[in-house]
């Protein structure tokens, strides 16, 4: 059973009552991520979410790591693009404990001066060890290019200069300023009695209410690209791009579905030309990136660099044969039930509703239960879903990028070939 208040100080309040589980996971979301800072503070979102654990007025840094550990339950947070989630996962019977330290991190953060000194360098280690990672580092390389010029392009952790450039007292006005009521969200799921929640609430988010204007989002614009890095590894690393729908657009659930289709697990027409058939890659995937206004397909493959050009040409060719051919009854069929099947699986988790709350009130401003997902997604036909593989399948119209022991011309001038047909 889903219940929804909004508190005086315009924070919005979401249950979803589970009466058999034993679990709670408590969230509190921020609508606003990295592409909502300002231009000289990027990085302030995931630089606040390290900083509310370092203190606040009535806990330090151990107490607050110990308040839900002791007890058996984890207390953690992320910062995305668009949101950042503070959250508390517990049995039901410390779930108020659960939302006094999510209060107390959301009000009370101190920001001390040398805390706030540590945690930029950690951060800026960070930043350092993820380009050492290039299997992580070429996804913030494909936001870049893939949304260059746009707030969504930047990197979640920021820059050392940007880092640098962010003062503690900036940091503070931004967590003051932006990290109030009627910006905020706080998401209950498990066994739990929504008028209890809000009533705890009221005591413990002592937060004032202030006239809040949301950050104007401008909508970026997908261009193709080649880009080549020549670093001496073991693995090269591929990732191509393409535009996608947005998360509210209508043909969303043929995005699932085509997703599925691509790469979305082993039965997928990339892991079977790739992995399975060719022994090209031993990772090969696709992942499917909605935002508020636009959206991401990415392909992700890891290979030596020898391998690369016949992995590339397998995957044109795969992406080449859905844009035109689509899929046939029975594939909609199947993938299609292997999607919903998921997503029912899922939905057995608890964090998992919890997020689904967060997400669904900032997208929708509503609530959508499983059910009425699944509908959604039952709706598709071989007609939608191939119109949508005609749109957005389209090999002019892809991002490339290669990390790894490559030559950085030939690479990039048979990226080229390979898309024009060549």
């Amino acid at each position: 059973m889903y219940k929804k208040t909004v508190l005086n100080n315009g924070v919005r309040v979401l249950t979803e009552h589970h009466p058999l589980s034993r679990s709670v996971c408590a969230g509190i979301f921020v609508d606003l991520g990295t592409r909502d800072e300002p231009e000289d503070m990027v990085g302030a979102a995931h630089f606040i979410e390290h900083m509310v654990f370092k203190g606040t007025e009535t806990r330090d840094a151990y107490e607050i790591a110990k308040s839900l550990e002791a007890v058996g339950g984890e207390l953690n947070a992320y910062t995305t693009r668009e949101q950042t989630c503070f959250h508390a996962t517990s049995l039901k019977e410390h779930l108020f404990l659960s939302l006094d330290v999510l209060s107390d991190l959301m009000s009370n953060a101190q920001f001390d001066a040398n805390d706030y000194k540590k945690e930029r360098e950690v951060i800026i280690q960070e930043i350092n060890m993820s380009a050492d990672q290039h299997d992580d580092y070429i996804f913030d390389l494909a936001f870049e290019y893939s949304f260059k010029g746009n707030e969504l392009g930047r990197s979640i952790l920021g820059t050392q200069k940007t880092l640098n450039q962010i003062t503690r007292k900036k940091l503070l006005d931004f967590y003051n300023r932006r990290y109030q009521g009627e910006n905020m969200i706080v998401c209950v799921a498990g066994h739990v009695e929504h008028e209890e929640v809000v009533d705890v609430l009221r005591r413990t988010l002592s937060l004032r209410r202030r006239p809040f204007q949301a950050p104007h989002r401008k909508r970026p614009i997908f261009r193709p690209f080649i880009k080549v890095i020549n670093k001496p590894a073991e693995q090269t690393h591929l990732l191509m791009t393409f535009s996608t729908v947005a998360s509210k657009d209508k043909s969303r659930f043929e995005a699932y579905i085509a997703n599925a289709a691509l790469g979305g697990g082993m039965t997928s027409r990339l892991y079977q030309k790739i992995r399975e058939q060719k022994g090209l890659a031993y990772t090969v995937y696709s992942y499917l990136q909605p935002f508020y206004d636009s959206g991401l397909q990415m392909i992700y493959a890891g290979t030596s660099s020898k391998l690369l050009k016949d992995l590339l040409k397998l995957t044109v060719r795969e992406i080449e044969l859905l844009h035109k051919r689509g899929l046939s009854k029975s594939e909609l069929e199947y993938y299609k039930t292997q999607v919903i099947g998921s997503l029912i699986l899922e939905s057995d988790d608890i964090e998992t509703r919890m997020n689904s709350l967060g997400y669904n009130e900032m997208v929708f401003k509503d609530y959508r239960s499983v059910d009425t997902v699944v509908a959604d997604l039952e709706r598709v036909t071989v007609d939608s879903i191939n119109a949508f593989l005609r749109k957005y399948f389209d090999i002019s119209r892809l991002g490339a990028i290669v990390i790894g022991d490559v030559n950085e011309d030939r690479t990039k001038n048979m990226i080229q070939s390979l898309l024009k047909g060549g």
